[in-house]
């Protein structure tokens, strides 16, 4: 028989779980109350609940970045921050892989976090009740593996499940014909799930277009939203400005917490948002992690330190640090050698070192020589990010396949905001200051700018 005869015929069952009193807390009494490893109308009613779920949540909000595990959750009611219970749990769901004390705490704590009441001695407790707090988990926990597999691109992203034969015997079903499932275990939230893969990855492909992505980096919630009200199909942040704006110096690592504060806020913009972490906060893997869950979709990191250069091989373990913590965030790893005017011969040397560790692009802010670009772009197997100092068109001619604005437009902001108090001071026209400025109604109406 082929796998899809197997998954469709009902004499082929799904692995029992314990039930009763030995299933009544934790890992165990999650894969005795959902549709995975239920049969007949167990199976049935419990599949139905899932859908029910399922059927309040439209695809199209799941497409959006960060750790898909965290965005499901928030649509589905819950807090980002249940992911690592999630993923606890995920790690021993499957019958065949040991439950953890660990895992079950977790699991006590996502059953409360949908208004379960513990799953401790629940013999006389309403089993319809449990049921439909299990189908909430259990599409969550199902999810966190297998979409992070989507997302990494791989093929099937569940690449067997298993059966049980009529005569007794466990059955491997390979799924490469059935990436999904089959029959009546086939997954019910595959649009669901192929949307937030999308969501995944969205702002890596932009990095992939005919032209390179023009990313305008932003200080603030007003300034990011009007550039996304201009068209860019982006917005990253700027350490400098942000810093500056909250009176702390840029390059210190004094601005983790005004940094993460406005990322939270970002997120609602309806463009994958990238956030400059200077060189990580001293906890590149902590601020990685926190970046992703609230739906950041890259950060940028610099192996500057004042002056001077970050040993080679601490910075590369700041880049693994992130992609461990986080790997579905974009790291784009930033050389300082040109910047400080240092050790250019070292640039290769080190964007190389970052990308063995898991960079997903490279910055080198002041690289302006055009032979020196296309070689970079040639040597790399990554995009090369530049600052902006040309034509968009002729860097994407040499290869650049991402261009930042870094600090210019909130320098520029300032000069302006300093020359038009200068005209006013100075019995300047000051109706053409404010026939040249946004309007105030229009200040007002960007804080629509969000995800639809």
């Amino acid at each position: 028989m082929d796998a899809n005869e197997i998954l469709c015929d009902d004499t082929f069952t799904v692995p029992t779980v314990p039930t009763g009193a030995s299933a009544d807390r934790g890992v165990a009494w999650l894969r005795a109350h959902v549709a995975r490893f239920s049969e007949g109308e167990r199976h049935r009613r419990r599949r139905a609940l899932a859908v029910r779920l399922l059927d309040r949540v439209d695809p199209q909000s799941l497409g959006r970045p960060g750790d898909h595990v965290a965005v499901l959750a928030r649509v589905l009611g819950l807090p980002g921050a249940v992911a690592p219970d999630v993923r606890l749990v995920a790690s021993a769901y499957q019958p065949h892989r040991p439950v953890t004390s660990r895992a079950d705490d977790a699991l006590e704590r996502l059953v409360l976090a949908c208004g379960g009441r513990g799953t401790g001695g629940r013999a006389q407790q309403d089993e319809e009740r449990d049921e439909r707090t299990a189908a909430l988990v259990g599409l969550l926990v199902q999810a966190c593996d297998a979409t992070a597999a989507l997302v990494a691109g791989v093929e099937p992203p569940v690449p067997t499940t298993r059966r049980i034969a009529p005569d007794g015997g466990t059955v491997e079903v390979p799924l490469d014909a059935a990436p999904f499932g089959a029959g009546r275990h086939a997954c019910p939230g595959r649009e669901h799930a192929l949307a937030l893969a999308r969501g995944g990855t969205t702002f890596h492909r932009l990095h992939h277009g005919p032209d390179p992505l023009v990313l305008p980096n932003a200080w603030d919630m007003a300034s990011a939203a009007a550039l996304v009200r201009a068209g860019f199909t982006a917005v990253g942040t700027t350490s400098l400005g942000v810093a500056a704006s909250h009176g702390l110096p840029d390059g210190a690592g004094a601005s983790r917490e005004a940094t993460v504060y406005l990322a939270r806020r970002l997120v609602d913009l309806p463009v994958p948002v990238t956030v400059d972490v200077e060189a990580g906060f001293a906890d590149p893997g902590g601020v990685a992690a926190e970046l992703w869950e609230a739906g950041v979709a890259g950060v940028n990191v610099e192996d500057g330190r004042g002056r001077a250069l970050a040993d080679l091989g601490d910075q590369a373990a700041v880049v693994a640090a992130m992609k461990a913590a986080a790997p579905g965030l974009f790291v784009n790893a930033r050389t300082d050698t040109h910047w400080l005017g240092v050790d250019h011969g070292s640039t290769l040397e080190r964007v190389r070192a970052y990308v063995d560790c898991g960079a997903d692009g490279v910055f080198v802010p002041g690289l302006q020589d055009e032979g020196a670009i296309a070689a970079l772009v040639e040597a790399l197997p990554v995009p090369l990010n530049v600052l902006a100092h040309s034509t968009a068109s002729r860097l994407g001619e040499l290869g650049v396949r991402r261009i930042s604005t870094g600090s210019l437009l909130y320098r520029r902001a300032l000069a302006a905001a300093v020359g038009a108090a200068q005209v006013v001071r100075d019995g300047g026209p000051v109706a053409d200051l404010a026939s040249a400025s946004t309007p105030y109604d229009q200040v007002e109406d960007l804080l629509s700018v969000r995800r639809g």
